[in-house]
């Protein structure tokens, strides 16, 4: 993948956001070469500093705000702490979500630190947990799966994927909160391959970060992201 797949949503001085494909990672995680979000700044705005306000997973698309210098990064960062940024993203979930519009409000915790788990970043729903709070709308329903548009009132890791598998109702195609964990290890021990096709749906997880609000210097700003390709064509192909 290269910068050509990332595109700059809106550049508004003080802080720049970037429409994230699925399968990029946002920043490098090791010093192995691997093209990044981050690398993408550096080609779009050589000699600049930047600060990311916000993270996906390498598998999520969507919307990226980064903030140019130190002092807007004060400004956003104290934005995120207040929960003054509105995240609004895409899911295609598994089954039929009957109610049209829903609120999980259940704690979360690393499933380590409770129980077994071979996975490390595993994440799931527990007493002990911190408060999380995801809502959610029907947008389709389609043959097996519903297109949700959802917002988080909190930020935990994996929030919206752990939420819908705990309702019964897994991002289409996650490797991690689906059906089976197995897919998940086989794949970082093989890579995508046809026996992972018959298993998921589709090769990454069905989340898109579709949007951000908040108030910059006294002025209301959105930013959208349509629903990918990829996605569009899943919807297609199931509605």
């Amino acid at each position: 993948m290269d910068g050509s797949e990332i595109t700059v949503l809106r550049d508004a001085g003080a802080w720049v956001a970037l429409d994230k494909p699925a399968g990029l990672l946002v920043h490098p995680t090791k010093p192995d070469g691997e093209y990044t979000l981050w690398h993408r700044l550096g080609e779009l705005y050589p000699g600049e500093s930047f600060f990311l306000s916000n993270r996906l997973d390498r598998e999520t698309s969507g919307v990226v705000l980064a903030a140019r210098g130190r002092d807007n990064a004060s400004k956003l960062g104290k934005l995120v702490m207040a929960r003054a940024i509105r995240k609004e993203y895409y899911a295609i979930v598994e089954g039929f979500v009957l109610r049209d519009r829903g609120v999980v409000e259940a704690p979360i915790l690393r499933q380590g630190t409770r129980m077994p788990s071979e996975i490390y970043v595993k994440q799931c729903v527990h007493p002990e947990g911190a408060l999380s709070k995801t809502e959610y709308w029907v947008v389709r329903r389609m043959r097996g799966y519903t297109l949700v548009r959802v917002r988080l009132h909190t930020g935990r890791l994996h929030q919206i994927r752990v939420h819908f598998s705990s309702i019964g109702h897994p991002v289409a195609g996650d490797k991690i909160y689906g059906q089976d964990e197995r897919c998940y290890l086989d794949f970082i021990e093989t890579g995508w391959t046809e026996e992972l096709s018959r298993r998921l749906a589709l090769p990454r997880h069905a989340l898109h970060a579709r949007s951000v609000e908040f108030v910059w210097e006294g002025v209301a700003v959105r930013v959208e992201s349509p629903l990918p390709c990829d996605l569009q064509e899943f919807v297609e192909k199931v509605r």
